[in-house]
C-alpha cells in the first residue's frame, strides 16, 4: 500500500505528463499548421475537454508554451500564438554560465558573432516599421542620460529591434536570449557608467547606417560600438560599489 508521501509523488508526477501533454497538443497544432503565428488558441474550457485534462493543467500548460515564448496571454482577449520571434529568456543561458563561468570576453565574442552580422542583415533588408522602434529606442537614450538603468532597458531594446529588422527570426531569437543575460549582468554595475552620451551617439550612428542601407558601414558601427561597450564595462566591474554605509557618512553639503 502507498504512503501519503508516495502518493503525493505519484500525482505530481501525473500533472507533470498532463501538463506536458497540452503542450505537446499545442505544438502539434502549430507544427500541422492549425494554428499559425498571430492565431487564437481554442479557450482552456475546450482544450481541457479535447484532452481530457482539468483547466488548472490546461492554464498551467500555457504558462510553460508563454515561458518558452511560442503563446502569449492578452487580458481579456484570449491566449495567442507570438506572432514575432520566439523570446527567449536568460534562464537556459544563464544556468549554462553559472554552470561553466562564461567570461565576460565570451560573451562580447559571441555578441559580435551575432550583432554584428544582424546589423548588416537589416541594413539590407530594413522596412520602415522595422526601423521606427530603432529611431524611437535612440530618442529614449538621449531623453535618459541621467538613468543609467532607464538607459540600459532602451539600449537592450534597441539591439533587439537591430536583429529583429534582419528579418531572421532564428537571429533574433538568439540576440533575444544574450540581450537578456547581458541586462541582468550589467544592472549591476551600469551607475558607474562615465559616459552615455557617447554610448547614445554611437546608436545613433548604427542607426543611420541601417537607415541609410549601408550594410558595411552598419557592421562597422556595430563592432565599433561592441569594443568600446566590452571597455567600458570592464572599467565598471573593476571600480568598487558604494556602500550604504558610504553614502550615510556623505558630508550633508556632497
Amino acid at each position: 500500500m502507498a504512503t501519503p508521501k508516495q502518493e503525493s509523488k505519484e500525482n505530481r508526477a501525473g500533472e507533470g505528463l498532463a501538463v506536458e501533454q497540452v503542450v505537446r497538443h499545442v505544438a502539434a497544432l502549430i507544427e500541422r499548421g492549425g494554428l499559425k503565428p498571430g492565431s487564437q488558441l481554442p479557450p482552456e474550457r475546450r482544450l481541457a475537454g479535447d484532452l481530457g485534462v482539468s483547466r488548472p493543467t490546461v492554464r498551467a500548460g500555457l504558462q510553460a508554451l508563454a515561458g518558452m515564448g511560442v503563446v502569449e496571454a492578452r487580458h481579456g482577449a484570449g491566449t495567442f500564438v507570438t506572432a514575432g520571434p520566439p523570446r527567449l529568456g536568460a534562464q537556459p543561458l544563464g544556468f549554462l554560465a553559472a554552470l561553466h563561468g562564461f567570461t565576460r570576453d565570451e560573451m562580447f565574442e559571441a555578441r559580435r558573432v551575432l550583432e554584428i552580422g544582424a546589423a548588416g542583415l537589416a541594413a539590407e533588408r530594413i522596412t520602415g516599421d522595422r526601423l521606427a522602434p530603432m529611431s524611437e529606442e535612440v530618442a529614449g537614450m538621449f531623453a535618459t542620460l541621467d538613468d543609467p538603468h532607464a538607459f540600459l532597458v532602451h539600449d537592450v531594446r534597441f539591439h533587439r529591434a537591430v536583429a529583429a529588422a534582419s528579418a531572421n527570426p532564428v537571429l533574433a531569437a538568439l540576440v533575444e536570449m544574450v540581450s537578456s543575460l547581458v541586462y541582468e549582468r550589467r544592472q549591476a554595475t551600469v551607475e558607474r557608467a562615465k559616459d552615455l552620451k557617447e554610448s547614445a551617439e554611437m546608436h545613433r550612428r548604427i542607426y543611420q547606417a541601417i537607415r541609410d542601407r549601408d550594410p558595411g558601414k552598419a557592421r562597422g558601427e556595430m563592432g565599433a560600438h561592441l569594443d568600446l561597450a566590452r571597455q567600458a564595462q570592464a572599467t565598471e566591474e573593476e571600480e568598487p560599489s558604494l556602500k550604504a554605509s558610504d553614502v550615510v557618512d556623505l558630508p550633508t553639503g556632497t
